[in-house]
């Protein structure tokens, strides 16, 4: 099935928006965003494919509903941020790929997955890495004082990610991609000075 012929309509389309700037909020948050995609469901706000039903269920509701409060949380003590992004960068990628790939049952096997994998993983990713280069630089240059004001700032932005997802996913979705392919131009030229070994540009 062609990709355009699995995402023609425009409810589809807005599902993908929606899937897409849920994956971004993965990437500062990795359970905030799969909670709200599936409370979405429940309260028929998003469609998942019958494969992934089981994301509403109530089991799976509770289970990540407590493991989101405990990675909010988890994020303010000190050592453990730094130890929790390098566990969470696979994670959030993973998360990523499931939502996008559960919001298009219209797509079948490796389409469907490789799309939930390009779309949902990378934009996770992407944020994801830009998340652990800015704790990266608080811990070297405040000793992590300022890491809880970043855990923070990700927490909120994961939430306000979510709410705009929902409500306006077609032009979040936009934004969300422009946003992204702009952090995924910086971080090319960030790893390439550090490369080089000069400063990054605007540092």
């Amino acid at each position: 099935m062609p990709l355009m012929e699995g995402i023609g309509d425009l409810g589809t389309v807005s599902a993908l928006m929606a899937g897409i700037s849920l994956s971004a909020a993965a990437g500062l948050r990795v359970f905030l965003p799969v909670l709200a995609l599936g409370l979405a469901s429940r309260l028929g706000l998003l469609e998942l494919g019958e494969e992934f039903a089981w994301l509403s269920s109530n089991p799976v509701l509770v289970v990540v509903g407590i493991a989101a409060l405990l990675e909010a949380g988890a994020y303010y003590i000190p050592v453990v941020d730094n130890l929790l992004d390098t566990l969470a960068t696979p994670a959030a990628i993973g998360g990523g790929t499931v939502i996008v790939t559960s919001l298009l049952p219209e797509m079948h096997g490796l389409l469907q997955w490789g799309t939930g994998a390009l779309l949902g993983g990378g934009a996770a990713g992407i944020v994801q890495g830009t998340t652990v280069l800015a704790r990266g630089v608080s811990t070297t240059s405040t000793g992590g004082l300022a890491n809880p004001l970043i855990a923070t700032s990700e927490t909120g932005g994961s939430l306000l990610a979510i709410a705009f997802a929902l409500l306006t996913p077609l032009v979040f979705g936009v934004l969300v991609i422009l946003a992204l392919v702009w952090l995924l131009i910086r971080l090319a030229r960030l790893l390439r000075n550090r490369r080089r070994g000069a400063p990054a540009p605007g540092a």
